[in-house]
């Protein structure tokens, strides 16, 4: 746990996470200046470092704090919470677009930092992901009774599947830019959902 940076406000925190959400997001790992993270986030460089002793140990923590976030607002929606997938999902879009009104950077920073190939970071995310993926799929699975889906369907692969769908919708919806349309966003999974549902559930 890194104290210096959670003795500071949480508005300071905020400005701090989505500065470093921002750069990242925009640029490689490599590539990435600490001095304009820094004067996104409204401090000097010096003060970052003291915060954050290196580049890597800033990335690494922006990472972790990322699914952390997610996790509290999955959390708050009442996400695991039903033993209905769809149910689920729906509550889960919507954490995660009040998630993207806050961090607005921030899913574009995880699926970037995922496709990272730098030695640097690049297994450290790996693991870390990989770690996250199947607790979070573990969960949702446990509460899944078979008997309301199509008969031999495999429901690892079929949540995998939705799981990547819907990041790969964030993602594309963030390299649009502009402001963020939370109408639209829930209309469009609201659409996805449906066609799951049709494709997947056992017809009464």
């Amino acid at each position: 746990m890194n104290e210096k940076f959670y003795s500071l406000p949480e508005e300071k925190q905020n400005r701090i996470l989505n500065a470093g959400f921002r750069v990242f997001s925009q640029n490689s790992y490599k590539k990435s200046p600490m001095q304009e993270i820094a004067n996104y986030a409204g401090i000097s460089k010096s003060l970052l470092f003291h915060y954050f002793h290196n580049k890597k140990e800033l990335y690494l923590f922006l990472w972790d704090r990322a699914a952390d976030i997610t996790l509290e607002y999955l959390t708050a929606y009442g996400c695991y919470e039903h033993g209905d997938l769809f149910e689920m999902m729906e509550r889960g879009m919507k954490a995660k677009i009040r998630v993207m009104e806050l961090y607005p950077a921030m899913t574009a920073f995880a699926i970037k930092a995922f496709y990272e190939t730098d030695n640097e970071i690049r297994d450290g995310i790996q693991t870390s992901y990989r770690q996250h993926f199947d607790r979070k799929a573990h969960n949702t699975l446990a509460q899944l009774n078979p008997e309301d889906f199509i008969p031999g369907l495999d429901l690892a692969m079929m949540y995998r599947q939705m799981y990547l769908t819907s990041e790969g919708y964030l993602w594309e919806i963030q390299q649009q830019g502009g402001s963020l349309n939370a109408e639209m966003l829930e209309r469009d999974f609201s659409c996805m959902l449906s066609f799951w549902k049709s494709i997947y559930l056992r017809k009464n």
